[in-house]
């Protein structure tokens, strides 16, 4: 038997034991080495180590520009422990023992025979359990295939910065440890493309009942000066019911000087799935980010939306929809807006519908820096808690350290309809169940009709619209049981 790497030596309880396996994810270069031993964990984690480990020996392959990424996250999974309400703040509300309810099985290199599903765009990509299965568009590669040249050099660069990221958890690190390839998306200069949306798509399935199958996608997307892009991202189990697994991707997002990306993100998975996400975006100056959310799936839901600012004159728009239409059901958002530039102008606009024994979270900061002076910001937050067994926990948030800004936000939860509202509709003849089905539907529709693309749209509409309908008769056996 070989002797144990310093990563080992460092992370072994008793030191006369030889390391077991799951202690055994380290790198084999000389500087990885290096590094590990001058920086020993001060915690380990035996199912974060295991979990680790089992992505590491996964990837057989990969291109060596995600190389530093993954070493970095590599070695703070070290010391990161597996989160809980009671160790961790950012938590607090969140359950995510369901994670831990079976054993972590990860995906063969070959993607699974199932039909691609159709997009109606020209630019798609789609990923099947985090395998890259096919790309097309003009400004669409996988990382491993990008030649020599801005392109290229604009990801290396962007891969190493997120080696330095400073707000990242561990499910971005197990992201960045296991992703088998980036999708790159590379608008150069002055490229104006926003009218024809780049769609992602991301398809999951079931390995079966005994594990839960986990896949790491990552995208990366470069909008460079004055440029213009779209995209479209699409979560969704694959086969009849979708089934049990861990979908956990990464996207992240640099805006230069000027440019603009609108993004849409649904996530409708398999009622039996877990689904944690992260989306990290940079600014700078005078750029534009729009932002829609739609979230109807999954059994736990977390998105942790961080943005940056990085120059003055930036635009940010948010726009969420949560729906907890199952029982037990998870839907968590924690965002982030860090601005340090002036003249910036943002407003989020978070909205969830609780029904049956559902749980919705929002947590959103928005910090504005010393010398964000002249900031516009708003936030505001409408909560529909339709079942006395749902909850909501809300926590809008300003920060505010720069003394010449404009700030609002607000947070409204209520148990019930307007009646006012209802009362219009029966005034004209409409029953009270009909009148609370289309008050219901036109909350939601509000941010789904945000998202600018017709294919897009109408399918989120119809799925809320058939959610709603479900979740009346989940509500009432929830409140029978």
């Amino acid at each position: 038997m070989s002797s144990p790497s310093p990563l080992c030596a460092a992370s072994c309880s008793t030191a006369l034991r030889a390391p077991p396996p799951l202690l055994r994810f380290c790198r084999s270069s000389a500087p990885t080495h290096a590094s590990l031993a001058r920086a020993p964990p001060a915690v380990s984690d035996d199912l974060v180590l295991r979990i680790a480990e089992q992505l590491e020996d996964s990837v057989t392959s990969s291109s060596p520009l995600l190389d530093p990424l993954r070493s970095a996250s590599a070695l703070s999974l070290l010391s990161t422990p597996w989160p809980t309400r009671r160790s961790s703040e950012a938590f607090r509300f969140t359950d995510i023992s369901y994670l831990r309810s079976f054993p972590i099985s990860l995906p063969t290199s070959r993607a699974p025979d199932l039909a691609p599903p159709a997009s109606p765009f020209p630019s798609h990509v789609l990923f099947s359990d985090g395998i890259l299965v096919s790309s097309s568009g003009a400004h669409v590669s996988a990382l491993a295939d990008l030649p020599p040249g801005r392109a290229r050099d604009r990801a290396a660069a962007a891969l190493a910065a997120s080696a330095e990221f400073a707000h990242k958890d561990l499910f971005y690190d197990f992201n960045a440890v296991g992703a088998r390839d980036v999708v790159v998306v590379h608008v150069p200069e002055g490229v104006k493309v926003a009218d024809d949306p780049v769609h992602i798509m991301f398809t999951y399935t079931n390995c079966g009942a005994e594990s839960m199958l986990m896949s790491n996608p990552r995208v990366l997307v470069v909008a460079e000066k004055e440029a213009e892009v779209a995209i479209v991202e699409e979560h969704f189990g694959a086969g009849e019911g979708g089934g049990c697994y861990w979908a956990n991707p990464v996207a992240e997002i640099i805006i230069d000087a000027g440019a603009r990306v609108v993004h849409s993100y649904l996530q409708r998975q398999s009622f039996a799935a877990a689904h944690t996400k992260w989306t990290v975006v940079q600014q700078d100056v005078s750029s534009k980010y729009e932002f829609v959310e739609v979230s109807t799936g999954a059994k736990l839901n977390r998105h942790n939306l961080h943005i940056q600012q990085l120059g003055p004159e930036t635009e940010t728009e948010l726009a969420t929809l949560h729906l907890t239409s199952q029982n037990k059901q998870i839907h968590d958002l924690h965002s982030k807006l860090i601005l340090d530039h002036p003249r910036a102008f943002s407003r989020q606009l978070h909205k969830c519908i609780a029904c049956s024994t559902g749980n919705s979270i929002f947590d959103g900061n928005i910090k504005v820096n010393r010398y964000a002076q002249q900031t516009d910001a708003g936030q505001e937050t409408k909560c529909l808690v339709l079942s006395p067994k749902a909850l909501v926990n809300v926590k809008p948030n300003l920060q505010i350290i720069a003394d010449d800004v404009r700030c609002t936000h607000g947070a409204a939860i209520s148990g019930e309809l307007d009646p006012n509202e209802l009362f219009y509709f029966q005034a004209r003849g409409i029953n009270k169940e009909t009148a609370t089905d289309a008050l219901l539907y036109f909350f939601g529709a509000h941010v789904i009709k945000r998202i600018p693309f017709k294919p897009i749209n109408e399918k989120a509409l119809a799925q809320f619209k058939e959610l709603l309908a479900s979740s009346r008769q989940t509500t009432d056996e929830a409140l029978l049981s």
